[in-house]
């Protein structure tokens, strides 16, 4: 297929189309873009930087990537954003490179779903089927697991982690590591359960999402210290596939602490 170009839009003769891009009214398109097969602007969209977007992405008006990043310690060095494929951007939506401070790359996965108004800010790493609502605000470093869902008007704070499959509710502001299937609400947010929802919306089989709730309330009950209960977790559910990805994220932890109840547990 031929690619198509407004005649208002601009596009840099050195960017790469593959077959089959749509670059739609007022866009513009700089030098060092790769747009993959497929690949939508269907208007007013801006384009900059070593931004590298994959098959069948479509963005909608006045999204905005690969502009320097928001971040003082960045000294103009190369940068990059890289963008799987299938993903979506809706309107006013904003995705910030890497800094030559940090991680050079800001990375999105394939088939992610970003609506009107939110931000990714530079050193982002989102996995696959993340969905960010309207709104939301993702500080830089953040990491993001695959099919994690967050809420609109939520904020992250930078270089926290949102495990997979985890579920931010809407307006929440996020300044701790949210585990793996878990589900955090409020000002600071706090972990409020499980995904329970989210999983059986995905189909994980109901015997996984009990050993899940056994290992929680063990995990986050009041006896004992936090690091007792997690080693007695480890232990009990050493061969429980889900449990242990809990397990592993929270001993992984390095930047920011992990969300817990508000029960005080831990």
């Amino acid at each position: 297929m031929a690619v198509t170009i407004h005649p208002s839009a601009y596009v840099d003769p050195n960017a790469q189309l593959e077959d089959g891009v749509i670059i739609g009214p007022l866009s513009i398109v700089g030098p060092d873009v790769k747009l993959g097969k497929n690949v939508e602007l269907v208007s007013q969209v801006n384009l900059a930087g070593d931004t590298t977007i994959g098959e069948g992405c479509k963005l909608y008006p006045f999204v905005s990537m690969g502009h320097p990043p928001q971040d003082f310690k960045h000294k103009g060095g190369p940068v990059s954003i890289k963008i799987g494929a299938r993903s979506i951007f809706r309107e006013l939506v904003n995705v910030h490179p890497g800094t030559d401070a940090g991680r050079a790359v800001t990375v999105i996965g394939d088939d992610c779903y970003f609506m009107v108004g939110s931000h990714l800010a530079h050193e982002g790493h989102v996995g696959n089927r993340v969905v960010i609502s309207n709104g939301a605000q993702i500080g830089g470093a953040v990491t993001i697991g695959d099919h994690a869902i967050l809420g609109g008007l939520c904020a992250v704070h930078q270089h926290t982690r949102i495990g997979a499959h985890s579920f931010v509710g809407g307006m929440a502001t996020v300044t701790t590591d949210v585990i793996p299937y878990g589900s955090v609400v409020g000002n600071t947010a706090s972990l409020a359960g499980l995904n329970i929802i989210g999983l059986k919306r995905r189909g994980f089989d109901r015997e996984a999402i009990r050993n899940l709730r056994a290992a929680y309330r063990l995990l986050f009950a009041q006896e004992g210290t936090f690091a007792e209960r997690l080693e007695d977790t480890a232990h009990l559910y050493k061969n429980e596939t889900l449990v242990m990805e809990i397990v592993s994220f929270i001993r992984g932890q390095d930047k920011r602490p992990i969300c817990m109840p508000k029960n005080g547990a831990g």
